[in-house]
């Protein structure tokens, strides 16, 4: 969710509380009496024949469906905007300042990464994915090894591309999460290696 999104959200809760309160407080005043002190043209009764007149009319139905459709598109404008987003864009390098930005896509790296992680005796597939978590940069990478895969030789070839991935990104918030799955069943691989 976006700044704007958020300051939006705050506002109109804000907005909407604030009507709450106001229409709760004078009703209450109203049913005890109590409104006519401060507003002296404060009505007795409730009239609602202007209400069912308007009801009547040949422009309501048409109004009410415009009002409609246009709440239906702001609810679903207001429910896209709330998606979580945990997708990371363009970052920031170290040594970027005034006279220009450095900056690097990290999902090219992550998928860089991934294909090396591949490319280790026993991977049989590696994905990646660049997400925000709790504040902290994390590139997720998520691997399938084979059943008879050495995991000493696959665990040492992920903490390889970890810290060559650290070193690429040039971030101390970036970190490496990777998840290791194995295959129920042995693929069939040439012999020769």
């Amino acid at each position: 969710m976006s700044r704007a999104v958020l300051g939006l959200d705050r506002f109109l809760a804000l907005l909407a509380g604030i009507v709450l309160l106001v229409a709760g407080a004078a009703t209450a005043a109203w049913g005890a009496g109590w409104l006519v002190r401060v507003w002296s043209r404060s009505p007795q009764t409730l009239q609602l024949q202007t209400a069912s007149d308007t009801f009547t009319t040949a422009w309501w139905p048409w109004a009410v469906g415009i009002a409609g459709a246009v709440s239906a598109l702001l609810g679903l404008w207001w429910l896209l905007a709330h998606l979580p987003r945990r997708g990371v864009g363009p970052l920031s390098l170290p040594g970027s300042g005034r006279a220009g930005r450095l900056l690097i896509d990290p999902s090219g790296a992550a998928s860089t990464a991934a294909e090396v992680l591949q490319e280790t005796f026993g991977v049989r597939s590696a994905s990646s994915r660049v997400v925000r978590d709790r504040g902290q940069l994390v590139v997720e990478l998520k691997a399938t090894v084979e059943p008879d895969a050495d995991l000493t030789s696959v665990v040492a070839a992920t903490d390889d591309v970890a810290a060559d991935l650290q070193q690429v990104l040039g971030r101390d918030d970036a970190r490496a999460r990777v998840r290791l799955a194995v295959a129920r069943r042995r693929r069939h691989r040439p012999r020769v290696h």
